[in-house]
């Protein structure tokens, strides 16, 4: 029954990784186990309100993930597993970034080592490692402070309690491809194919009559890589859209362009593309000071360039992963 399977797949969302397949065969037996008798009992299926009702009795699918998981102390059970997701989060989305960006900048920015390292490396590690612990640390703090009211209020708000087993999210396929992602994919890399194509062919590119753009001679190497990749892309999103499941060949040159793009992209932020831009209108002094700037920006945000990417590699990588870890789907 989907219901079960909707169930089952909320509760396994909590449950520990390694633990996580036999936890959840071991439930799902259970669980149709106690339907069948039931069935027995009645001489009929149980309509859906009824299994409804079973699946009810067992509680909600965190509290029953949290039978699995170790126990909290300042934070219950009932909190500790969505504590430590949120935890997770913070460290994936803004902790860990943070670090690379630091490291980015020391390895990439000759001014910005300059100004941390004006007395010693000992002494720039020591400001990165406090102002890193005291980001950390106050992040952490409130999280925990949040987590740990909530956790003495929740008799009060009933918060467990507010639940129906109808409205948990459909049972996914993590191999499928949403068409709609596909199509508006294809459509952005075929609008960015032309638009290069049509007005960034050459070394000078003209926005109106009153603005001319010139590039350093290199861009040409730059406008033929990124022509290809968007054609690549192009053709890698019509493929999905006739075949919208995940296999490993397609995760695979989703990896080889995606890594492409990347290179190219941090490879634009140091060339210092740039020559010179005419305003009409603009002394010349003034458009050569906004491209000087324009280049040193670029240069400046490359180690925040290298960060996306390694992070946008990372995700490709897991991806391909879990396609070996797990069997193909038979429909892709």
């Amino acid at each position: 029954m989907e219901l079960i399977e909707r169930y089952l797949q909320a509760v396994k969302f909590w449950l520990p990784r390694r633990q996580r397949n036999d936890i959840i065969a071991e439930l799902s037996a259970d669980i149709y186990a106690q339907i069948e008798e039931r069935e027995a009992e009645l001489g009929r299926k149980l309509a859906e309100p009824e299994v409804e009702a079973l699946l009810k009795q067992r509680g909600h699918p965190l509290l029953v993930a949290n039978r699995f998981q170790p126990q909290g102390y300042l934070i219950g059970p009932g909190f500790f597993p969505v504590y430590c997701f949120v935890l997770k989060i913070v460290a994936l989305c803004y902790l860990i970034p943070w670090l690379l960006v630091w490291i980015g900048l020391m390895t990439f920015s000759p001014v910005y080592r300059a100004e941390q390292t004006h007395s010693s490396w000992f002494a720039a590690l020591g400001s990165m490692w406090a102002s890193f612990f005291g980001t950390a640390f106050v992040v952490v703090g409130m999280l925990t402070i949040g987590f740990a009211i909530l956790e003495r209020m929740q008799d009060r708000i009933h918060f467990f309690d507010r639940w129906s087993p109808s409205k948990l999210p459909l049972v996914r396929d993590p191999h499928l491809i949403p068409r709609a992602s596909s199509s508006v994919e294809l459509a952005v890399n075929l609008l960015f194919f032309a638009w290069l194509a049509v007005y960034c062919h050459s070394t000078e590119v003209l926005i109106g009559s009153t603005v001319r753009i010139s590039l350093d001679s290199v861009w040409l190497w730059f406008f033929s890589g990124y022509l290809l990749l968007a054609l690549g892309n192009a053709v890698l999103a019509a493929n999905k859209l006739m075949h919208p499941f995940w296999t490993k060949r397609q995760a695979a040159w989703r990896l080889l362009t995606d890594a492409a793009g990347a290179v190219l992209f941090c490879l634009l932020m140091k060339a210092n593309i740039l020559a010179g831009i005419a305003i009409s209108g603009v002394p010349p002094e003034k458009t050569l000071t906004i491209a000087h700037a324009i280049n040193h920006w670029m240069d400046t945000l490359f180690p925040a360039s290298i960060a996306v990417g390694l992070v946008i590699l990372a995700v490709n990588i897991y991806r391909i992963l879990r396609l070996q870890s797990e069997p193909e789907p038979l429909s892709a």
